[in-house]
């Protein structure tokens, strides 16, 4: 499994950039862990045991039993953690905060529940893009692009 945030936020650039690497060469593998990972943490929620998930990880278990949906066929879900249910709706870890998206769909913004490991995410993804443009400089002024 790969880092958290804050041993990724200890690494050198060179050791960002082989982490990127590494998970992008090996993005399947990568992916399969990860969803196993959410469906593992959130086998309580509500949303996946009514759809028959019932402590289910794998990847066939998830597409053959949850379907594909919208932000509308979610809305419902997100306006009551919203109006404050604190129930296991959509995630066994409780909501912290709401986030707001930026552009509109029949002029309304969409809401985005976050739960505390949304911000360690958002950190390491910021941590693992510096070395990222540095290379991209770099490449620039020496006139090499990779």
């Amino acid at each position: 499994m790969a880092p958290t945030a804050k041993e990724t936020a200890l690494l050198g650039d060179a050791a960002k950039l082989e982490l990127i690497e590494e998970m992008t060469t090996g993005f399947a593998r990568v992916q399969e862990q990860v969803l196993a990972a959410i469906l593992e943490r959130n086998n309580g929620a509500e949303y996946l045991r009514r759809h028959g998930m019932e402590g289910r990880t794998d990847r066939e278990s998830f597409k053959s039993r949850v379907p594909v949906v919208t932000y509308e066929d979610l809305r419902p879900e997100i306006e009551r953690i919203a109006n404050g249910d604190r129930s296991n709706i959509i995630s066994s870890h409780p909501i912290t905060e709401f986030l707001t998206s930026s552009g509109t769909s029949a002029g309304e913004r969409k809401l985005m529940p976050m739960v505390e490991d949304d911000q360690d995410r958002r950190e390491m993804i910021s941590s693992l893009l510096m070395p990222v443009m540095n290379l991209c400089v770099i490449s620039q002024h020496n006139r090499r692009f990779f």
